[in-house]
């Protein structure tokens, strides 16, 4: 198995940029979007719980998909990409996000 290395401050920038193209293309989903935003900053689980004052629990939880955190919690984290929670169109959200409609109970699609 090859060794983790720290990202260069290029590898960073480009992998901020990738999730940004992402999140425009409202293709940046939970539990995925969390590991990625990780990924790209270069940290770890423990180092990213302690960035946003989170428990190692609370990320892995995250990124598995099995926490419910709250809208502040994901601010928090959304902020260091310039995001923010809120609503994304139907009609601007990628075919993955489609797939994800399976999961929205009869009557609120």
């Amino acid at each position: 198995m090859a060794r983790w290395r720290k990202p260069t401050k290029e590898e960073i920038r480009d992998r901020r940029t990738a999730i940004a193209a992402k999140a425009r293309a409202g293709a940046l989903r939970l539990p995925h979007g969390v590991a990625e935003m990780r990924r790209a900053l270069g940290l770890t689980q423990l180092e990213f719980a302690k960035l946003f004052k989170l428990t190692p629990r609370q990320i892995a939880d995250l990124e598995r998909g099995a926490a419910n955190p709250t809208a502040e919690t994901l601010n928090r984290i959304g902020r260091v990409f310039g995001f923010q929670v809120g609503f994304v169109p139907i009609a601007e959200a990628s075919k993955a996000s489609q797939e994800d409609e399976t999961h929205v109970p009869p009557g609120i699609r």
